[in-house]
């Protein structure tokens, strides 16, 4: 245990002066900084390149590992009502920080603009229900569809355990063997991480600049403060009430996972090093984490929903549209939903931004303000949405070890 938290200390020194030689090569030689952004297109496009097989195969082997269908139904309503709750509390910190900051002064766009804003679909709920129902699985497979992928591994995996014993044990072989291959190539990928940290850092600072990101200060420090304040005090407070672990060592101990997170802004870029820290250095059950982990990759966006409902509450102060707290309530009921589609990819909360806007009526042209530091910001917000999947699937496993000590002393009893 000492060696491998030597190891993840070593590569957290290198990923922190990665980022801090990335900010210093991006703002004294931008053009090169422009220039070399294919070096972190390719780490990304790496890890990226992991992902599909490696969710569907580990699902699929934490459904099996299981070993029936109570033992599915009593871990995943535990996942998906802390997942809510995170996500919900994360608003609600968003909500009361915009109240009593209530920022939203005018600001000169300088240009900006959002070309997708005019062709975002309306929302509406059974569109979103629909949209997570795979009609080809392997269209789905082929796009990347996490939601879709996820909803069929399930049902997949559920299915196949209603198979005869010996054709379980041979597909669960299969797709363990699977998991395990993807997991030994993330970790040679990892070790470039260095590397691709410095390579998006440099092009971010390098095509946004540091004057228009001190533009937007006050938006920006509210944005932080928030996904701050949700990642030392609540998410914390929920590990120690619940899971009755000391919070803040635990979240010393897998600090690589939001630190990679920080700097690919993808969760699910994130996924493999989640995976391998929450096992190794967090203490998690392989299957706990197989089952908990890639679906937090999707469904889990404390970050995104904090930033989302700041975003739109700045909006409608720029725009001189009062929201009142009954409103603001019901927008938060509006995000957290939404929350659950964003895709886990760098800039996609854009999107449902624009969706969000049309739903409470405010004008989208506002979004154009806020562009420019979206990309700052959403490395930050996906770092928190990654520490929250990491806080739910140490809570998880600790009831599930929990449970099955009780079970065990009942046994002997």
């Amino acid at each position: 245990m000492i060696r491998k938290l030597k190891k993840y200390s070593t590569t957290n020194t290198l990923v922190l002066l990665a980022i801090v030689l990335g900010v210093a090569f991006g703002s004294f030689l931008p053009d090169l900084a422009l220039q070399q952004q294919v070096i972190g297109q390719m780490f990304i496009s790496f890890l990226k390149m992991l992902v599909v097989p490696l969710v569907f195969s580990s699902i699929y082997v934490a459904i099996m590992g299981l070993g029936g269908i109570d033992a599915l139904k009593n871990i995943g309503i535990k996942t998906i009502s802390l997942y809510v709750l995170t996500t919900a509390l994360s608003v609600i910190v968003a909500i009361i920080a915009m109240n009593i900051f209530n920022i939203g002064e005018t600001v000169t766009s300088q240009g900006l603009v959002y070309a997708k804003a005019s062709s975002v679909a309306e929302f509406s709920f059974s569109a979103m229900i629909l949209s997570f129902i795979p009609t080809n699985i392997f269209n789905a497979l082929a796009n990347g569809s996490m939601m879709q992928i996820i909803v069929f591994a399930i049902i997949f995996g559920v299915s196949s355990l209603y198979l005869k014993e010996s054709t379980q044990e041979l597909m669960n072989t299969f797709f363990r063997g699977v998991s395990d291959a993807m997991l030994k190539m993330a970790g040679w990928i990892i070790k470039l991480t260095p590397i691709g940290v410095f390579s998006l850092i440099s092009y971010v600072i390098a095509e946004q600049g540091i004057e228009v990101v001190l533009g937007l200060w006050k938006y920006m420090l509210v944005v932080l403060g928030v996904l701050i304040f949700h990642a030392l005090v609540t998410l914390p407070s929920v590990l120690a009430l619940i899971a009755k672990v000391h919070p803040y060592k635990y979240l010393r101990d897998i600090r690589e996972a939001p630190i990679m997170a920080f700097s690919t802004a993808s969760s699910a870029a994130t996924l493999p090093v989640s995976m391998r820290i929450s096992e190794e250095v967090g203490g998690v059950d392989e299957k706990n984490a197989s089952f908990v982990l890639p679906l937090g990759a999707t469904v889990s966006m404390d970050g995104t929903a904090a930033y989302l409902t700041v975003a739109v509450l700045y909006i409608a102060n720029l725009a001189g549209v009062d929201l009142g707290i009954a409103q603001q309530l019901l927008l938060g009921i509006t995000v957290v939903a939404l929350s659950v589609g964003v895709a886990a990819l760098p800039s996609a909360s854009l999107v449902m931004m624009v969706v969000i806007l049309n739903q409470v009526g405010l004008p989208v042209e506002y979004i154009a303000l806020i562009v420019a530091v979206d990309r700052i910001l959403d490395m930050a917000r996906t770092s928190i949405n990654v520490t929250s999947d990491l806080v739910v699937v140490k809570i998880v496993d600790q009831l599930q070890k929990s449970k099955e000590a009780l079970k065990l002393d009942l046994t002997k009893a």
